[in-house]
Parts: C-alpha cells; sequence; structure tokens
C-alpha cells in the first residue's frame, strides 16, 4: 500500500471502531459526563486501541481517561515501554507494581493454566486503585470474539450459559466495570493495532501456555468461519436475543406457574 493508502484505511478502520463503541454506549450507558473512567492496560493490541478510542470518546463526551498497568513482575517485561508511550500521549497513567506472578507460579499446580487465578489476582489490585483514586469506570480491553470464545467456553467445560457483559457491578457492588469493545471485531482490532504501530508488549504468562481451552475454542470458531462465514457475528447476536422461556432455568422463568 501506498502512504496515502495506509492512512486512509487506518482513517476507514478508526471510524468503524468508534462506530462500534458508540453503539455500545449507546445500548449499555458506558459513559458518563464528569465521571472517571479507568483504562486497564496490559499493552496488548486490545488495551492500546481501547484507550486510543476511549480518549476520543472522552473529548466527545466529556469524561476523563486515566491509563493504569499493573506490573506484574513477568522476567522480562519491558518496564519502560508503557511510560513512554503514554507520556508521548500526555495522558495521565499510573503503573501499579506488585509481583502477582511470583505468586501464581507458587499456588498453581504443574500443568494447571495460569489464566483464572492471574485474571483474580490482577482484578482486586486494580479494584483496589480504584476504589483509593476514586474512579468510578473500569474499561476492560475485551472484544467481540472475547465474548463469543467465553460464551463456548463456559457452555463446553463449565455447564452454564454465561458470557462477558458490556458493563456490569462488581459482586460488592463498588464498581462499575466496563467493556467498550464489546461491539468491536478483533480483526478490525488487529489491523487498526498494526496501522497505528502499537508498542505491543507480548504476555509471557498466560499467553505462552501450551493447551489452553481459550486457544482451541479460538481455532475451533476459525474453522467454522471458514466452513460458514459469519459464524461468530450470529453467536454473538445470540448473546443480545435470549428466550428465557425456552431454556430451563427455573430461576429466569416461572415454569411451575404455566
Amino acid at each position: 500500500m501506498t502512504t496515502k493508502e495506509l492512512e486512509q484505511e487506518q482513517l476507514r478502520l478508526s471510524r468503524k471502531l468508534h462506530k462500534a463503541v458508540w453503539k455500545a454506549d449507546k445500548e449499555f450507558g458506558l459513559f458518563k459526563p464528569g465521571e472517571k473512567v479507568m483504562a486497564c492496560l496490559s499493552g496488548g493490541k486490545d488495551s492500546y486501541t481501547m484507550l486510543d478510542v476511549l480518549l476520543h470518546m472522552g473529548k466527545a463526551i466529556g469524561f476523563d481517561v486515566i491509563a493504569v498497568n499493573l506490573d506484574q513482575k513477568q522476567p522480562g517485561f519491558p518496564e519502560d515501554v508503557l511510560p513512554n508511550y503514554l507520556e508521548s500521549l500526555g495522558v495521565e497513567y499510573h503503573v501499579i507494581e506488585k509481583d502477582t506472578y511470583s505468586v501464581v507460579m507458587e499456588k498453581l499446580p504443574e500443568g494447571k493454566t495460569m489464566c483464572s487465578l492471574c485474571t483474580r489476582l490482577r482484578r482486586g489490585t486494580l479494584y483496589e486503585f480504584a476504589r483509593e483514586k476514586g474512579i468510578t469506570r473500569i474499561a476492560l480491553g475485551h472484544h467481540r470474539d472475547d465474548i463469543v470464545e467465553t460464551l463456548l467456553l463456559n457452555l463446553l467445560f463449565a455447564g452454564k450459559l454465561e458470557a462477558m457483559p458490556a458493563k456490569y457491578r462488581t459482586n460488592d457492588n463498588n464498581h462499575l466495570v466496563i467493556r467498550p469493545l464489546a461491539f468491536c471485531k478483533e480483526k478490525d482490532i488487529e489491523e487498526y493495532a498494526k496501522l497505528r504501530q502499537f508498542p505491543i508488549i507480548p504476555c509471557n504468562l498466560c499467553g505462552s501456555q501450551d493447551g489452553l481451552q481459550r486457544q482451541n475454542i479460538k481455532q475451533l470458531l476459525k474453522k467454522w468461519e471458514e466452513s460458514y462465514p459469519n459464524r461468530t457475528e450470529i453467536i454473538f447476536n445470540a448473546v443480545q436475543n435470549v428466550s428465557p422461556s425456552h431454556l430451563m432455568d427455573r430461576e429466569l422463568f416461572e415454569f411451575l406457574d404455566i
């Protein structure tokens, strides 16, 4: 591509991603003027893209964006990459240093995946920071494909119909968590991140493990898409089109009253 074509493609993807986030805000009420939104950054393509969109939305709606990264003390983690990038943007940011890596390595039995324990420790630390700083909304970088993968993971391995909502209250009711990229496709995010040349930091903890069920689900969806295009989109639509009376959860529908 020529430089002009690359710029046009970046603009097209930017508009597409912004449109998807505006849709999520309209349908779920993700943002509110005058509030503080904490953008949780991992250094991956999703969180960089989310920050990029949030800065745009913040100016349009009138909320403040605070970028936060949790330095989990993973061996070889490049500590200077995110601060340098965030300083170049002029955005307020905080780096929380907490050695959750050692905790995960110590507590987890050999052969088990790290995701669930790592996630719990990371979320707990971020929630505590948000409470200390009076931050009202916590933004996570999960996208449409993450939501579909989680639905299938829970369906096939946990025996429950559960995915990722675009907005929810934590169990203790202290935090409001939002997923601005809920309607964004992973392939669009990946292409946009490449065009923007975000300084991606590879994950050497959970992302480097073999045999993760999420990776298996991702491959399954990829094969489905090759044979039956738009499968992921159709499954995602199903999450928004639920019929409790046609399931069997007695807490969602009063079958005894029929």
